[in-house]
C-alpha cells in the first residue's frame, strides 16, 4: 500500500515525461517527422529525385541534431522513425539522379 502514500505525478505531455516543456526538441521532432514523411512519399517518383534527396538529407540532419539534444526516451524514439523514414528517401533519391540533378 505504499503507493496510497506516494504524491500522484501530475500529468505530461506525450512528449515530455520530464515534466518539463521541451520546445527545441519537440520543434526539431515535428520538422524530422515531416521531412520523412516527404521523403518517403516522393521517393518512388524518379522526376522528384531532387525533392526527395534533400527532404531526405534535411531531415538526417535535424534528425540527427534532436538525437543529440533530445532529454527523454519518446522524443528519441519519434526522432529514430523521423530518421529511418529520412535516410530511406535520401537513398532512394540518389539512386534515382541525386540532389542536383
Amino acid at each position: 500500500m505504499a503507493q496510497i502514500m506516494r504524491p500522484a505525478r501530475p500529468r505530461t505531455g506525450l512528449l515530455a515525461t520530464d515534466g518539463k516543456p521541451h520546445p527545441l526538441q519537440h520543434a526539431l521532432l515535428a520538422v524530422t517527422v515531416v521531412l520523412g514523411v516527404l521523403a518517403l512519399a516522393t521517393a518512388s517518383f524518379r522526376g522528384l529525385h531532387v525533392l526527395t534527396s534533400w527532404a531526405g538529407l534535411l531531415g538526417v540532419l535535424t534528425g540527427g541534431y534532436g538525437q543529440y539534444v533530445s532529454e527523454t526516451t519518446r522524443e528519441r524514439f519519434g526522432l529514430i522513425l523521423g530518421l529511418g523514414a529520412s535516410a530511406v528517401g535520401l537513398f532512394f533519391g540518389i539512386y534515382h539522379g541525386g540532389l542536383l540533378g
